[in-house]
């Protein structure tokens, strides 16, 4: 069997019905965000475009909330893993192989305001795998039909430096056994087992890290107050080009944070119900 090459192309955060506060305290971390995007599904969003990846602000506004209401249903903070794909449609029909599959593929765009100012839109197929199957989140394939309305040279600098995120980490009681869906999707040689106990997949430039509560406390320093033992995405990491960037963003921006001798780690009640490491 041929399986799908895993490369993360983007990580959703809920924040609900709180984008203004959302992005508000992202800018404060660092970050440059994209003017606010309203998707044709109804939800909104702003984006912190990176190298190869990015980081998606996703929320609705007054009066939309009962636009795609089972995004919101999900815990705030970390919810969706995003794999890059060229076609949606193969895919699906992989997902089907191998009994993963939910909805058929789906098609939207979001009006977008290039840095030129040329208005254009931004148009995505996407294909999520079975909801059941991922709990507290989503993950699903997503093909950029027009990738030059994301990856705009002008929305890839940051104030924190930040190059791409590196490590998308998911917290299990049992990381093999929520490992097994992620195996079952791009095959069980793609994993390998690190010494502390967690399963790795390689993902582009960035890793996916399923490993245990005493890992990630122990990586983080802490989980978001809301975690219940349930299987939860629960930090990223970030390669930045210097430490000193993100030190000097964190304090412009009044965020607290602690130094480790080769990283800089900013805890979930910061960073909206997640944990934000960011490292050289």
């Amino acid at each position: 069997m041929t399986f799908p090459v895993p490369v993360l192309d983007h990580v959703v955060i809920n924040v609900a019905s709180q984008l203004d506060e959302a992005s508000a305290l992202y800018r404060r971390l660092g970050f440059q965000l994209t003017e606010r995007g309203h998707h044709t599904l109804g939800s909104s969003n702003h984006l912190a475009i990176f190298d190869e990846n990015y980081l998606e602000l996703l929320g609705f506004e007054p009066g939309r909330g009962d636009k795609r209401q089972d995004l919101w249903e999900a815990p705030l903070g970390l919810t969706g893993l995003v794999w890059k794909t060229q076609s949606a449609d193969a895919e699906y029909s992989h997902l089907e192989q191998q009994g993963l599959d939910g909805e058929p593929p789906a098609a939207f765009h979001r009006p977008v305001r290039l840095p030129d100012g040329q208005e254009t839109d931004a148009r995505f197929k996407t294909v999520r795998l079975r909801p059941s199957l991922i709990p507290n989140g989503r993950s699903f394939f997503c093909q950029h039909q027009t990738p030059h309305a994301v990856w705009q040279p002008a929305w890839q600098e940051h104030p924190n430096g930040v190059k791409n995120i590196s490590e998308f980490v998911i917290v299990a009681q049992d990381p093999a056994s929520s490992a097994l869906v992620y195996s079952r999707l791009f095959g069980e040689a793609r994993f390998q087992a690190s010494h502390d106990g967690a399963l790795v997949l390689n993902a582009g430039k960035a890793t996916v890290r399923i490993a245990s509560e005493e890992y990630a406390r122990r990586r983080f320093g802490a989980l978001p107050e809301d975690y219940n033992g349930t299987p939860r995405m629960a930090g990223l990491s970030f390669l930045t080009a210097d430490l000193q960037q993100v030190k000097a963003s964190l304090q412009h921006g009044d965020i607290p944070f602690r130094e480790q001798q080769d990283a800089i780690i900013v805890e979930p009640d910061r960073a909206f119900n997640l944990a934000l490491l960011f490292h050289r």
